[in-house]
C-alpha cells in the first residue's frame, strides 16, 4: 500500500494503522487536506481488498482491535456549523463490529450530558482480555477504567477515578497490570495492580520515581525505562519482577525511541537520532542486549561537519534553561550569523533532539540552529510543565527572550541575524515575545499559531487546552492575564515589528487559521517601520500532518527565503551549496 497514491496531488494522508493479531486484516485512517477529521478503512492485507464501507467522521482517535470481530475507535458528534471550525468538546469511545452500519456502532463510554470527556480513547491488551478507557476533560490528567473482555457482562472497572494524575496502562502479565504514572511522582515512575482490584490505594511501586522524567516501553518479555537527562535520552532494561537488567548504551548522545513490541518476540526495533544525526533503525535482542544498524536514510549530509552544544543559560527570575545549539564546525562567532531560535514551551511536551531535512539545509548555509528547552514543557517534569501554565504562562515568554539574549551576547548572532520560529503552541511563543520585544529579533515566523487568547476555547477542540492557559471565562484575573500577552490584543501603533511570515493552513480545524487572519492584519494595520508582515495561506493543508513533501519543499524555500533576505542576504550565503544544487 503506498499512500504517495491516495490523491494525484498528495494531500490524502496516511494517518494511522492498525493490524489484526493475525495480520490478515488492517484498519487504517487517512486524513484528506490535513484535516483533523479522519476517514476509516477496513483491508485484507494479503490483496488490499476492502472489506466494507468506509468509516466516516472520526477524530482524535486510535484503531483498536478487538480479535477479529471488530475495533474500537473516538469521534466527536459532528458540531453544527463549520466542520473546520465549530466546537467540538463530546468524545465517545465507539466499537464498530466488521460487518455492520457504522450507524449501529455502539458506544462504549461518554455521550451523557451529566459528564463530558473531550479526549477518549480505549485500547485491548496484547492478550486480547482487556479493554482499558482514558478520560479526560483537557490534555493534562485523566481517569482510567478497564473492562474484563473475557467475561461477556462485565462492568466497568475504575483503575483511576479522578484527572489528577496522567495514567496509562504499560502492559499486564495475566491480571497484574502495570502502570505508568504521575500521582506522587512528577517524573513518573511505574506501579503495578491487580485488575481484581485495581484502584489507586492498592497501587505498589514496581519502578520507583527518579530524578529524571521517565517514559516505558514494554516488549520481549521486559520493560524498558527511558529517562531524559537534561532532554538527553538514557535507556535502562528491567524483568518482570522489577530488576534492573542492564544498561543501553546507545549510538551517541540524543534521542532513543521505541525499545518496544510483543511478549513473544526477541527481537525488535529502535531508533536514534540527535540534531546534527539523521535519524536511523537498530534492531534489538532483548536478551543479549546487543542491536546493530537495521537501517539508516541514504542522504548527502555529513554529521562530522556539524557540532551540537549543550549550554546552560539563566533566565529572568533566576531559573537555569537548557538549550542546544547546532552549526558548522569552525563557525566564526563574529555576530553576524544568521540564527533560527525556536521553541514550543507548552502541554508537557519535550523537546528532545532530531534531525531534520530542513533545518540540515540552513545549517549548511552557515546558519545556527537553537532549542532551548522552557518551561511549560515535559523535559523536567510535571513541576516544569505547571511553572508555564495558566498565570505562570509569561515564565515561557522570559526564558525564550533569556535565550535570545544569550546568543546575542556570546556572539553567535545578533538582532539583526536572528529569527524566532515555532508552531502551534510555539506560534504563540513567537506572538508573544515578538510583541514583547519587536527589538529583540529581525525576523518572526509564527505557524499555525494560538494568538486569539481571549476566543481560542470556543474553536474545535480549544476548551481542552484550558489546563495550559487558562480560559478569558474562568475569572477577571484570568482575563486580564491572557489579554495582557494575546499576541492579537498587543499590537501596538507605532511600533516597529519585525519583519514577519505568519503561516497557516486553510484545512487547519485544530488551530482554527483565524488567528493567523486577525494577528497578520493588526501586525499590517499599525506596524510602524518599513519591515514587511506577509501571511502565507496553504491550501488543502492542515495543522502540518500530512503536508506533501513537494508543498514542504515550497513552504520551506518560502520561509528561508523570507529570512534571509530581510536580514539582509541578496543570495544564498552558502553560495557553494546553491552551486551544487544549481548542477
Amino acid at each position: 500500500m503506498d499512500p504517495n497514491t491516495f490523491s494525484e496531488d498528495g494531500t490524502t494522508s496516511l494517518a494511522g494503522l492498525s493490524f489484526t493479531e493475525d495480520g490478515s486484516m488492517a484498519a487504517y485512517s487517512i486524513s484528506e487536506g490535513g484535516s483533523d477529521w479522519r476517514k476509516v478503512i477496513v483491508i485484507e492485507t494479503e490483496n488490499l481488498t476492502r472489506v466494507q464501507d468506509t468509516l466516516v467522521d472520526v477524530k482524535f482517535s486510535g484503531i483498536s482491535w478487538r480479535g477479529k470481530e471488530g475495533f474500537y475507535y473516538s469521534s466527536y458528534d459532528k458540531p453544527e456549523g463549520s466542520e473546520l471550525s465549530a466546537k467540538t468538546d463530546q468524545h465517545k469511545l465507539y466499537f464498530h463490529k466488521l460487518g455492520t452500519d457504522q450507524k449501529e456502532d455502539q458506544v462504549i463510554f461518554g455521550g451523557t450530558e451529566s459528564e463530558k470527556h473531550r479526549y477518549v480513547g480505549g485500547y485491548v491488551s496484547e492478550d486480547d482480555r482487556y479493554l482499558f478507557i482514558s478520560a479526560s476533560v483537557a490534555t493534562s490528567g485523566n481517569k482510567l477504567f478497564m473492562k474484563d473482555l473475557k467475561s461477556k457482562n462485565s462492568s466497568l472497572v475504575t483503575i483511576q477515578g479522578d484527572d489528577e494524575a496522567d495514567t496509562y496502562v504499560l502492559d499486564n502479565e495475566g491480571s497484574r497490570l502495570f502502570l505508568v504514572t504521575n500521582r506522587n511522582a512528577p517524573n513518573k515512575k511505574i506501579v503495578s495492580v491487580d485488575a481484581s482490584n485495581p484502584g489507586v490505594d492498592n497501587w505498589v511501586d514496581f519502578v520507583r520515581e527518579t530524578e529524571h522524567v521517565l517514559t516505558a516501553g514494554s516488549g520481549g518479555g521486559y520493560f524498558f525505562t527511558k529517562y531524559m537527562v537534561d532532554a538527553i535520552s538514557k535507556v535502562y532494561q528491567y524483568d518482570m519482577d522489577g530488576n534492573k537488567v542492564r544498561d543501553i548504551e546507545l549510538p551517541g548522545v540524543g534521542t532513543a525511541s521505541g525499545f518496544g513490541g510483543e511478549k513473544d518476540e526477541k527481537e525488535f526495533y529502535f531508533s536514534f537520532t540527535n540534531y546534527n544525526t539523521p535519524g536511523s533503525t537498530y534492531k534489538y535482542n532483548v536478551e543479549t542486549g546487543d542491536y546493530e544498524q537495521y537501517w539508516k536514510p541514504e542522504i548527502d549530509f555529513n554529521p562530522e561537519d556539524y557540532t551540537s552544544t549543550q549550554v546552560f543559560y539563566t533566565s529572568k527570575d533566576g531559573t537555569k534553561v537548557p538549550m542546544i545549539i547546532t552549526h558548522k564546525k569552525g563557525l566564526e562567532l563574529n555576530g553576524k550569523n544568521p540564527t533560527i531560535l525556536y521553541g514550543y514551551g507548552g502541554f508537557n511536551i519535550s523537546l528532545q533532539p532530531s534531525f531534520s531535512i530542513a533545518n540540515a539545509v540552513w545549517m549548511e548555509q552557515g546558519g545556527v540552529y537553537a532549542v532551548p528547552n522552557l518551561r511549560g514543557g515535559g523535559e523536567y517534569g510535571k513541576k516544569w510543565h505547571d511553572a508555564g501554565t495558566k498565570m505562570q504562562k509569561q515564565n515561557v515568554f522570559d526564558d525564550f527572550i533569556a535565550a535570545a539574549e544569550y546568543l546575542i551576547e556570546n556572539n553567535y548572532t545578533s538582532s539583526d541575524y536572528l529569527a524566532i520560529r515555532g508552531g502551534s503552541n510555539g506560534g504563540l511563543l513567537v506572538g508573544a515575545t515578538m510583541t514583547q520585544r519587536p527589538d529583540l529579533m529581525k525576523v518572526a515566523l509564527p505557524a499555525v499559531g494560538v494568538l486569539d487568547m481571549l476566543r481560542y476555547h470556543t474553536f474545535t477542540a480549544g476548551a481542552g487546552w484550558a489546563y495550559d492557559y487558562g480560559t478569558s471565562e474562568d475569572s477577571p484575573e484570568m482575563f486580564e492575564y491572557l489579554k495582557g500577552y494575546s499576541p492579537v490584543h498587543n499590537v501596538k501603533e507605532g511600533v516597529e515589528y519585525p519583519a514577519t511570515l505568519v503561516t497557516t493552513g486553510d484545512h487547519d480545524d485544530r488551530v482554527v487559521p483565524a488567528h493567523s487572519f486577525k494577528f497578520a492584519a493588526q501586525l499590517q494595520a499599525k506596524q510602524a517601520g518599513a519591515n514587511p508582515t506577509l501571511i502565507r495561506i496553504e491550501t488543502d493543508a492542515g495543522h502540518g500532518a500530512g503536508t506533501p513533501v513537494s508543498k514542504t519543499i515550497e513552504q520551506y524555500s518560502d520561509i528561508f527565503g523570507f529570512t534571509l533576505f530581510n536580514m539582509g542576504f541578496e543570495e544564498l550565503p552558502n553560495k557553494a551549496v546553491l552551486s551544487e544544487i544549481k548542477g
